[in-house]
């Protein structure tokens, strides 16, 4: 009998390639996690802090720095590198981020195509969607086998904004935020439930509970917890660690569990050649399915406005 070790290689050693390593290491997702980073004593610095971590957490794992060799036997890799938006630019949106990490993806593309990887691929770098295309395209990989967490922590978040504006918990609630992690993402608050129950529902059932919700300022409030949290303390980390976590234990755990992630479409929602986020089933060969949910004609409105602002943020990417 062959026992495997689960490996994950992160390119990236910063605030959230280091959190987003604590929390797969804290839920027992690996048993070897290898760092890369162009700054090599960060690197070093991040896997040796946690590695000394797992001493006190419920399972081993070897966590190094390593170089684009030790990639080719990972599982999964997790693309974490790139540069965060300036807040002192009075600048909100995260296609600003675009140009510099094209230059930092022309330099590790072909390092991945020469290391001999072969395994998964998660992007969370800034722009997502448009990032994941990139890569997909520069690589040639099964589209199948590489994806964003996108909106997979704004769906989080507005679970959270509704369960704030309602008093229901989270946990309760199924709602989505689709399309962009970035300032094109929509709620399509028909499909919003709890319990099951169409939130659209229970405010004509319940008008004087929940009469007076603004959707459009809770939807808002969400998208902007990113920046409120950005602009406070440099950069989100829990959030983003927690929904890499959920990601990758749906791909290792071959759980066939529908989370909003960015694929390359390939007909749903009217669209072809264009990475968007939607509910997708993963397990362990990647994006098994994509999901297509019956949007209003307001929502996909939304939708066609926010994938023609990734197909130009994406053609700029090329010709960068």
């Amino acid at each position: 009998m062959k026992i495997t070790r689960r490996k994950i290689a992160i390119i990236g050693a910063g605030h959230v390639g280091s959190h987003g390593g604590y929390v797969l290491i804290s839920q027992g997702l690996a048993e070897e996690i290898v760092y890369i980073d162009v700054d090599r004593e960060k690197a070093v610095a991040q896997a040796l802090d946690l590695f000394d971590s797992s001493t006190y957490l419920d399972r081993h794992v070897k966590v190094y720095a390593g170089d684009y060799p030790d990639i080719a036997d990972a599982d999964i890799l997790i693309v974490a590198a790139g540069p965060l938006p300036d807040m002192k630019a009075g600048q909100n949106d995260r296609q600003q981020t675009l140009g510099a990490t094209v230059e930092i993806l022309k330099d590790i593309v072909p390092k991945i195509k020469a290391s001999g990887f072969d395994g998964i691929i998660i992007n969370i770098s800034n722009p997502a969607d448009v990032v994941a295309h990139y890569l997909q395209e520069k690589l040639g990989w099964n589209p199948k086998r590489i994806l964003s967490t996108s909106t997979t922590l704004d769906s989080a978040r507005v679970r959270r904004a509704i369960s704030e504006a309602t008093g229901y918990d989270q946990k309760s609630i199924q709602a989505y935020a689709l399309s962009e992690h970035g300032e094109t993402q929509f709620v399509p608050w028909s499909l919003v439930t709890v319990a099951g129950k169409p939130l659209l529902e229970l405010i004509k059932e319940q008008p004087e509970r929940f009469g007076k919700l603004d959707l459009e300022e809770i939807a808002l409030r969400a998208k902007k917890a990113g920046w409120i949290i950005l602009g406070g303390k440099g950069s989100t980390e829990f959030g983003i660690g927690a929904s890499i976590a959920n990601v990758v234990k749906a791909i290792f755990g071959d759980e066939n569990r529908i989370l909003p992630v960015s694929t390359l479409l390939t007909g749903q929602y009217g669209y072809r050649d264009v990475f968007a986020s939607v509910p997708c089933r993963l397990n362990n060969e990647g994006v098994a399915e994509v999901i297509e949910l019956k949007l209003t004609a307001e929502e996909k409105a939304k939708f066609d406005e926010s994938v023609k602002s990734m197909k130009e943020n994406y053609r700029r990417a090329l010709e960068m």
